[in-house]
């Protein structure tokens, strides 16, 4: 895949291309990453599921907080930059979006015990060094959602940090706005979830800075970025089946593998549940079908 525009970045999923006049050409691979270690075999659709998933998303959230979203139709896309032609396998992959200065952490918000959080839990009683109730389990459903961000790390693993650490960061105010945005915006896709028969235990969010103004960015609530789980089969103390790449963290986890380059083979098993599994959360969720969204029949 290319294109006529510089490449500025090649992330563990998406590619960034400079588009010019502050926007960046965003475009999500079929690559699946875990444990921050990039797999060798992509995930059919998934490229497209993160792109339409982020798009419903960023609509439904735009009262709450403006998103960076100038188009995603590939005409659209070309109309806006004279002189590019964009590859026909982009097609529902690409974003064209506003360049943000990006703030320098990772906003996670958690609603359940699951994942880094409950591994900490067991061995220390916090998460994200904030003491919690004691006699929580795996999959327990937390009193009130929690802002737990983490480090943007360029390298390696992102580190969990406190909310104190965080406004060392970035500043109290920015920590602040970031928390009560996360706050509400999880509130809100968990509602949604909810309504469908998933649970959102927890996601990721990003954000940046428009014109001084801290905007929604990057992927919203994607299978990628978030836990989630059908409800009907949540069960406290044991891991639940997850429309996400838990499964796939799970596979990982069993196999004599240090989580460091290269990582094991994935079989076919693994790959097709996991497509299956993304697809199906985004049909759910947003109550439209993929074969609709753009590439259909790439």
């Amino acid at each position: 895949m290319t294109i006529d525009l510089p490449q500025i970045h090649s992330g563990k999923v998406r590619e960034l291309y400079d588009a010019g006049d502050n926007r960046l050409l965003m475009v999500a691979s079929d690559r699946v990453s875990a444990f921050d270690v990039i797999m060798a075999e992509p995930i059919r659709h998934k490229g497209r599921v993160l792109s339409a998933m982020t798009v419903f998303w960023c609509n439904e959230m735009s009262d709450v907080v403006p998103g960076t979203l100038l188009a995603v139709d590939p005409g659209e896309i070309e109309a806006r930059l004279p002189g590019i032609s964009l590859p026909p396998e982009w097609a529902g992959r690409a974003m064209l979006v506003q360049r943000a200065e990006m703030l320098q952490m990772e906003c996670i918000v958690r609603g359940y015990l699951a994942g880094q959080a409950h591994e900490e839990y067991v061995k220390s009683g916090t998460v994200h060094g904030a003491p919690m109730p004691a006699g929580l389990k795996l999959a327990d459903r937390l009193a009130e959602p929690i802002f737990t961000p983490s480090t943007k790390a360029t390298e390696g693993h992102d580190v969990n940090i406190d909310f104190s650490q965080a406004v060392n960061l970035v500043g109290g105010a920015a920590a602040e706005a970031a928390r009560d945005i996360c706050l509400e915006l999880y509130r809100r896709a968990a509602a949604r979830a909810a309504d469908v028969g998933f649970i959102l235990a927890d996601t990721k969010f990003e954000l940046g800075y428009v014109d001084g103004v801290l905007c929604l960015c990057d992927e919203v609530c994607t299978p990628d970025s978030s836990r989630l789980w059908p409800a009907d089969q949540v069960v406290p103390g044991r891991t639940p089946p997850s429309f996400d790449k838990q499964p796939l963290r799970d596979w990982l986890a069993a196999q004599p593998w240090d989580r460091t380059p290269p990582p094991p083979r994935l079989p076919a098993s693994v790959t097709t549940a996991l497509s299956e599994r993304y697809v199906a959360a985004y049909e759910r969720v947003t109550g439209l079908a993929l074969d609709d969204w753009y590439g259909a029949t790439a």
